[in-house]
């Protein structure tokens, strides 16, 4: 009676309050995954935007007597409190470790198996190939494929659903940003994505994990969402998430995509550059070590970039491409680092970038392999 009292409470919620909370995931659906997880044993992946309503998923559970025996969480940690690629400690949340996927391992080890017998996953993904919450649900997957252990994933919308672009990945460039042969926006939701990470055997010596996805109802593939909770501490807001897919090439060069400002991902520059726009990178909540930390960069503001951009369908080439033009010194090691293949997910962008290639020419280089993953995308697609 008290599951069906709360799950009653939250579908008012929803009546009454926002798209954006109506529709933040399944998992505001409980009445869809209770019985599966109650009465038993489970572990929750998670972070600080898994929310039902206004609440935390873990608080939710816990108040309906849920048995949580572990929580995992992914880069950023569960509070969103750690810088990227900073690694994240083990913790406890309300007398429940919270052991950290993202460090010197990152996927659930064996012994954890043997005190919990379902495992619950929810992280808000941006559908962005390098945004490292796909790898992290590829290790939970592979890890309880391995343990007979069955996976339930609380699907949640995507931003960048309506479109694919980009690179698809070359596996000689297989690394935590970029684990699977999929483009740089791939358009799909994490719970599609999971039935793709299966159905396509991507895991672990042909393991396939026992799956199950908990679809968003009444949820459209055009939907425009708002988030409530940043899903990481850079992506402060949807114009932030809109934009990184073509700003996130940035971190792979010299210039600065505006970490340590208020305006993360929402603007780019360098000390070198001659405009008008100014702004002076400097220690902050996610970024504890700013690129050009005190230094006046001038540079280019996008902050209103999604206003008359609602829906993007493609990557902006050009951001990246009008910045390696203005640099001083184009050479190869200066303006692009070693990060930037991984990125990528090959080579061959950074070299068509120096040969000075222009954005139509590059996009048409990539339309074969798009049309070949378009249709082992479309296998898994569950909304209109």
């Amino acid at each position: 009676m008290k599951i069906y009292i709360l799950y009653l409470v939250i579908s008012l919620m929803c009546l009454f309050s926002s798209k954006s909370i109506c529709q933040t995931a399944a998992l505001n659906q409980i009445s869809d995954y209770i019985d599966i997880i109650n009465n038993k044993k489970i572990a929750v992946v998670a972070n600080q935007s898994s929310f039902i309503g206004e609440t935390h998923i873990i608080d939710t559970l816990l108040s309906l007597d849920i048995d949580i025996k572990y929580i995992f969480t992914p880069e950023h940690g569960l509070n969103g409190n750690y810088d990227a690629g900073e690694e994240v400690e083990n913790s406890i949340y309300k007398n429940i470790p919270v052991i950290s996927l993202y460090g010197d391992k990152k996927y659930i080890d064996d012994s954890f198996f043997e005190f919990f017998e379902i495992v619950l996953f929810d992280l808000q993904d941006v559908g962005v190939r390098f945004y490292t919450y796909i790898s992290t649900l590829h290790y939970v997957m592979e890890s309880c494929a391995k343990n007979n252990t069955q996976l339930v994933v609380l699907d949640r919308p995507n931003p960048h659903l309506q479109y694919v672009d980009g690179p698809v990945l070359d596996m000689n460039y297989k690394s935590f940003v970029g684990m699977h042969p999929v483009p740089v926006v791939y358009g799909m939701t994490i719970g599609e994505y999971s039935k793709m990470i299966n159905g396509e055997k991507w895991l672990d010596s042909g393991f396939v994990c026992d799956l199950i996805v908990i679809k968003i109802k009444n949820y459209k593939r055009s939907d425009i969402i708002e988030y409530n909770v940043p899903p990481s501490p850079n992506l402060t807001n949807l114009n932030s998430i809109l934009l990184y897919p073509s700003l996130c090439f940035f971190e792979g060069t010299i210039i600065s995509v505006g970490r340590g400002t208020n305006l993360p991902f929402q603007i780019y520059g360098a000390p070198y550059f001659n405009t008008n726009f100014i702004f002076k990178p400097s220690p902050n909540l996610g970024s504890k070590y700013p690129k050009f930390n005190g230094q006046k960069c001038y540079g280019y503001n996008l902050s209103e970039y999604s206003e008359s951009k609602t829906h993007l369908d493609k990557i902006n080439l050009n951001f990246l491409i009008n910045a390696f033009r203005q640099s001083p010194n184009k050479k190869q090691k200066v303006f692009f680092n070693s990060f930037f293949d991984k990125l990528a997910g090959n080579g061959d962008l950074k070299q068509k970038i120096i040969e000075g290639w222009n954005e139509d020419k590059i996009r048409k280089s990539w339309e074969s392999s798009l049309i070949e993953f378009s249709l082992i995308r479309k296998k898994y697609l569950m909304y209109d």
